[in-house]
């Protein structure tokens, strides 16, 4: 085998012996290297130093269990991490959020093995480029809220199912129909009050202006300001479209351009509706992921 081969070869055992003890010297000597000319080379090949790939890809395994109901504290240690708090500590630096956020948004899958030969690993197929937005101001949005448990993925059918129950009974189209609201761009935001809950509220709502008054039968959500990378899905001809269907959007946003982007999740995450999100000619929608610059 040449050199990329045999480097490859080792990222499909460290994920084979993920949960097993694995140092510089036991996979060098499985490569048939010296360890100084295996994590030269790398180094070189991969971006990072041998260990810091195996603590990433580790993490990465972790992320794939979160909704699987576990404690996060057992998830942990069968990753290799002693206590509760440096795994939290660890997840937050890779991903730019903490488990608990993540457990709410991306989709688990487990972790594809990366080849070494493909180029442009993470520019995907369902995105354009995220357009940053420096400062977007705090608003308020009127709707209605459901309670959801992430746990086995639920969140994937509870939200688009809430979105439907929304539209066909009525409530979306009595809300747009009231004095106070702004425009009639729909939101969906996702939020997390309580990072020690298991569960996160996620709020399908409109705009409303400041200052007027709310009628009792709607609950109301002020949206803090902050910066956003905003993304715009794909086009879809799906008759009842939702950016969280499926989950890949929103699992490429937490499980490979979050981690690579210098940002750490920092907000309230929400997805915007407006005209294009019913276009005969392919639907999209914005979503927007609350930003700020990671710590080194």
């Amino acid at each position: 085998m040449n050199h990329s081969d045999v480097l490859q070869e080792i990222l499909r055992y460290i994920d084979v012996h993920i949960k097993e003890k694995l140092s510089v010297e036991i996979l060098a000597q499985r490569a048939g290297y010296s360890p100084y000319y295996f994590c030269r080379g790398f180094q070189a090949d991969v971006g990072c130093s041998i260990m810091e790939y195996v603590r990433n890809r580790r993490l990465a395994y972790a992320a794939a269990e979160l909704s699987s109901g576990r404690r996060l504290v057992e998830i942990a240690v069968d990753y290799g991490f002693e206590t509760h708090s440096g795994f939290s500590k660890a997840f937050r630096r890779y991903f730019g959020c903490p488990p608990e956020v993540y457990r709410a948004y991306a989709a688990f899958d487990i972790p594809k093995l990366p080849v070494l030969k493909e180029k442009n690993q993470f520019v995907p197929s369902c995105f354009s480029e995220p357009k940053i937005i420096a400062k977007r101001a705090a608003f308020k949005i009127a709707g209605f809220p459901i309670t959801i448990n992430p746990q086995n993925r639920e969140n994937y059918k509870a939200i688009p199912k809430f979105w439907e129950e929304c539209k066909t009974g009525g409530k979306l189209e009595k809300l747009h129909g009231e004095s106070f609201i702004r425009n009639h761009v729909e939101y969906g935001a996702c939020i997390i009050e309580n990072p020690e809950s298991e569960r996160f509220v996620y709020f399908i709502g409109v705009e409303a202006n400041s200052g007027q008054n709310i009628p009792d039968e709607y609950d109301v959500y002020t949206i803090p300001e902050a910066a956003f990378a905003v993304f715009t899905t794909s086009p879809s001809y799906e008759e009842n479209f939702s950016s969280i269907k499926g989950g890949d959007k929103w699992q490429f946003i937490f499980s490979e351009w979050l981690p690579n982007s210098g940002y750490e999740f920092d907000g309230t995450a929400f997805e915007l509706y407006d005209e294009r999100s019913t276009s005969k000619t392919g639907k999209v929608c914005d979503i927007y992921i609350p930003i700020a610059e990671r710590e080194l």
